[in-house]
């Protein structure tokens, strides 16, 4: 009985004192260890991290092991918020801590606030916080002594919801923030020892505004395993420029990103990551220069899917690139830079990056395919002077697939439109490394006005109209230096048209060009065209005011490139006979099809303009390669009258081979010419035709040519007053050159170097017909005795005619000239010749004393000297002169006592006529009886017509030559 009362006191007591202890833990875990904690908490957080921190109240559930904050706040030492949340709700798992494990069943936290700070040391806030509070004691045996094996730590089940990161980044230059809200976290059976039985799992959504992150999958701590899927959701331009911004030179104004993959890590003895069944979209992308508002580079879309990559294997592969609506905006300014390469030229360049001993192996990568499609690319150039504006639109591409094996041949297919007309073909194979190409080439109806500017800036060329198609295919080859390659196909230009920059006038055109075959070959330099079919090409060609043809102004002239010039005339070149040209080139023959060349020559008024139409023919054979002989045959039209032929063979050009040519007009209308005539002859051209035959050699520079001139019935028209007019009878000058039927057949023969900027065909063409013109007139009797070419006499022999002093008659010989003359003018019938009587008043005295003498004293011509010497005698004996005959021969004799018969009667002769006196109308009277007599003799004698034939008035002081004879001058004009 006792003994069971003792039994049951005992049993009390131990219930009382478990409820005691009980009672006690209660009041401990429900009071006690919230006001603890609410206190030390913050003493803690301010001790360690130097915050400031409330909480409105901890609960604790002793007998659940949970633990329960509410509302903590917390500010760091610049007074801002660092961390807080609504709720934190933990509850231990009891029996799990008797095998030593440390294990949470339960976590969850709700309204949670975390301020992240990457700071410029690329340090965070909390570290910071942390260091700054608990600096290291130096005393690393307590730390030592304490290592040991972990705690091992179990969570069955995490939840954060509603929570938001505040991240702001002071790495780079400005602050920037990101606001993550609402962050969500799912965490199930995480354990931080190997386990065999099972892996925990976990999801995360976070979101910064519109941008997401999810990610979910299997976690396993120690050893680190993880394998799941992660997907990153419309991470937006802000957020990649922001994080890019070290690596990226252009500035990422607008787009988003959304990347997928799955994925699997671990770690062990290495770490191992490979990602598979990735997916990476960019939506509106838009990428410029930094401070620079205009557009680089603009996308629709790019899509790459089926994404893998290996760390271990160095592999990465991806399925077919897709990309959509991309607008590239290249831009190159006045000082050379272009847009896209800007970035890199502004800085220093920097030593490449070592690479690390990973990198031993090499990346091994593919990709499936590339295809781009809806595109554009728009080029301004703002170096030429012009500007020049290009664009490709509707441009497509598509790329087989591509691998790091570079030799590898690529298969590819390109096409584009040209936003100023014209389209774009590319097809073939290539490699990357070594370098090769094969190309098949389409372009048709490309503009090419749209390349004017370029055109612009390397010759005064206005490109107005014109459309070339080029159809063939490029094979390229760099596998050995230097570069290697062939282009063959066709190419065509349509409607060409071509004007000086500052000119509204054609100059140059045609109606279709083309060219087939074309071979051309890279290295070395050959150009190989079989036939150039030319139709309707169009040349218009000006003589400018100041003398300049509008051709020379094609080519710019600029000091630099005189100077170049300069300086490579004054270097030791091999000539061309030394060696080889670079470039070669062969045309096999250029077919000329209803050609057009105009001529204008506006230094003359009126201004001379002609046309040379109808032009068709061929050139054969040309080549810069020796040996070559080329073939020309071309006929046309000038004037829209007269024909035309050019033939002739051509040398190699560009060496000193001779090339001849021969070129044919007839019947061309010479009043076409009249401008020419009136500014270097001082007359137009009423009526006529010419006819040129004109055979030109050339070797080389140096020129070689002979000039057949025919001018058939050449009329003058109204005089023209000109400064450059010859002074000189230019009708008379004409009517020289005229046969009777009216033609001039002359021939001017010319030289000369063709460099020499003085040397001009034309001009010294028609240099040498006007001086031989003036030539005629100034020295008409010269010209027509070169003409008449009569044996025995010059030119200047007909220009004057001797007669015997006091007498009309010709001297000995005279008659020959008149016989000449006679024939010169019934072969001329424009010529005049004018006859002016003449008498010399000494010579002419004595010869009509001497004559009256001989009449007083009944001496005739034909008596012999010794009846004429005893009439003279006896004449004189009969006079009154004081000496004898004997004396005065004795005197006439002189010193040496001899003296002939001849000299006798004239010494006889000269003393009788002094006393015989003419009289005043004498010398008159024979003057007029010799123009009368001239008339008269080529009148009837030489049958000349009258109307060409004038008496002038005669003159009395003409000449007499030392034998006595006088000298009668003709004049020549033309009617």
């Amino acid at each position: 009985m006792v003994a069971n009362r003792t039994r049951r006191l005992s049993a009390r007591n131990i219930s009382v004192v478990v409820l005691v202890l009980v009672v006690i833990y209660a009041l401990v875990g429900f009071l006690g260890l919230p006001w603890w904690l609410e206190r030390a908490l913050p003493e803690r957080l301010e001790q360690h991290l130097g915050w400031q921190a409330q909480i409105e109240e901890i609960r604790v559930n002793p007998f659940a092991m949970s633990i329960e904050v509410l509302n903590l706040d917390a500010e760091d030492g610049n007074g801002e918020q660092v961390a807080a949340f609504d709720r934190l709700y933990a509850n231990l798992g009891i029996w799990r801590l008797v095998t030593g494990i440390v294990a949470l069943e339960n976590i969850e936290l709700e309204e949670t606030y975390i301020r992240l700070d990457l700071l410029e040391d690329y340090s965070v806030n909390f570290a910071r916080d942390w260091q700054a509070n608990n600096p290291p004691s130096g005393d690393s045996t307590t730390d030592e002594s304490a290592a040991g094996e972990p705690v091992r730590l179990y969570f069955d089940r995490v939840r954060v919801s509603g929570g938001e990161l505040l991240f702001r980044d002071f790495s780079q230059q400005g602050q920037e923030e990101f606001r993550v809200t609402p962050l969500d976290l799912a965490l199930n059976d995480l354990a931080t020892w190997p386990r065999e039985e099972a892996d925990s799992n976990y999801y995360l959504l976070a979101a910064v505004g519109s941008q997401t992150i999810e990610w979910e999958g299997d976690l396993s701590i120690s050893p680190l395993y993880s394998k799941g899927f992660i997907k990153l959701g419309g991470v937006t331009h802000t957020t990649l420029q922001h994080f890019l911004k070290p690596f990226l030179p252009y500035e990422l104004r607008n787009g988003s990103v959304a990347l997928s993959s799955e994925y699997e890590l671990q770690s062990a003895d290495r770490l191992f990551l490979s990602t598979s069944n990735g997916k990476l979209t960019v939506e509106n992308l838009d990428l410029g220069l930094m401070d620079d508002g205009d557009e680089m580079l603009t996308t629709d879309n790019i899509r790459v899917d089926d994404i893998r990559f290996g760390l271990n294997s160095r592999e990465l592969a991806t399925g077919t690139v897709r990309i959509d609506g991309v607008a590239l905006s290249l831009h190159r300014g006045p000082d050379g830079m272009i847009n896209l390469l800007e970035p890199f030229q502004s800085g220093d360049d920097e030593e490449p990056a070592e690479e690390s001993a990973d990198s031993d192996m090499p990346l091994r990568w593919s990709v499936a395919g590339v295809e781009l499609d809806n595109s554009s690319v728009n080029w301004r150039d703002e170096q030429v002077q012009a500007g020049a504006d290009l664009s490709l639109t509707d441009l497509a591409l598509q790329v087989d697939r591509l691998s790091h094996q570079l030799e590898e041949p690529v298969n590819y297919k390109a096409e584009a439109s040209l936003g100023d007309g014209g389209r774009l073909v590319f097809n073939g194979q290539a490699t990357i490394a070594p370098f090769t190409l094969d190309a098949g080439i389409t372009a048709s109806d490309i503009a090419l006005a749209q390349f004017g500017p370029y055109v612009r800036e390397a010759a005064n060329l206005d490109v107005r109209n014109g459309r070339l198609s080029v159809d063939g295919n490029l094979d390229l080859d760099q596998q050995q230096d230097p570069l290697t390659g062939t282009f063959s196909g066709t190419g065509e230009v349509v409607s060409l048209d071509l004007r000086l920059g500052d000119s509204d006038e054609s100059l140059i055109g045609w109606q279709n060009l083309r060219l087939e075959p074309v071979e051309y070959n890279v290295a070395p330099a050959r150009l190989e065209i079989g036939t150039i079919t030319l139709a309707g090409p169009m040349v218009n060609v000006i003589r400018e005011e100041d003398g300049v043809h509008n051709l020379e102004r094609i080519v710019r002239s600029t000091s630099a490139q005189e100077a170049d010039g300069e300086a490579s005339a004054g270097s030791d070149q091999p000539s061309a006979e030394e060696s080889e040209p670079e470039f070669i080139f062969r045309i096999g023959q250029l077919m000329l099809e209803e050609g057009v060349i105009s001529y204008a020559d506006r230094t003359l008024d009126p201004t001379f303009s002609t046309r040379f139409d109808q032009l068709r023919g061929s050139v054969t054979g040309l080549s810069n390669i020796a040996p070559q002989q080329g073939k020309v045959t071309i006929q046309g039209r000038v004037g829209e009258v007269a024909s035309m032929t050019l033939d002739g063979s051509v040398g190699t050009l560009g060496k000193e081979d001779t090339s001849e040519l021969k070129l044919t007009m007839e019947n061309l209308s010479l009043p076409m010419l009249s401008p020419y005539f009136g500014r270097y002859l001082g007359y137009g051209v009423d009526s006529g035709k010419l006819n040129l035959d004109l055979d030109y050699s050339f070797t080389g520079t140096s020129i070689d040519a002979g000039n057949s001139v025919i001018m058939d019935r050449l009329e003058l028209g109204e005089p023209v007053p000109s400064d450059d007019a010859v002074s000189a009878p230019v009708k008379l000058g004409l009517a020289l050159l005229r046969d009777r039927n009216g033609v001039i057949d002359i021939d001017l023969p010319i030289s000369g170097d063709l460099e020499s900027p003085d040397f001009s065909i034309g001009q010294v063409v028609m240099n040498a017909f006007v001086n031989l013109v003036a030539k005629a007139a100034t020295s008409p009797f010269s010209m027509l005795g070169s003409i008449v070419d009569m044996a025995g006499l010059s030119g200047e022999d007909l220009g004057s005619i001797s007669f015997e002093p006091g007498r009309v008659e010709l001297a000995e010989g005279e008659s020959a000239k008149l016989e000449a003359l006679g024939k010169a003018l019934n072969d001329r019938p424009a010529l005049v010749l004018n006859i002016r009587g003449a008498v010399s008043p000494e010579a002419d005295s004595s010869g009509l004393r001497q004559k009256r003498l001989f009449d007083q004293l009944g001496i005739a011509e034909a008596d012999p000297a010794s009846t004429r010497i005893a009439r003279l005698e006896q004449a004189y004996a009969s006079s009154d002169y004081l000496a004898s005959v004997e004396e005065f021969r004795s005197d006439a004799a002189g010193s040496d006592g001899e003296i002939s018969q001849s000299e006798w009667a004239q010494a006889l002769v000269e003393r009788l006529v002094t006393d015989i006196d003419l009289p005043p109308e004498a010398l008159g009277n024979l003057a007029s009886a010799r123009g009368t007599w001239l008339r008269q003799q080529m009148l009837e004698k030489y049958e000349v017509p009258d109307s060409q034939l004038f008496l002038l008035d005669p003159v009395r002081d003409a000449s007499a030559d030392e034998n006595g004879k006088v000298t009668v001058g003709f004049e020549l004009d033309a009617r």
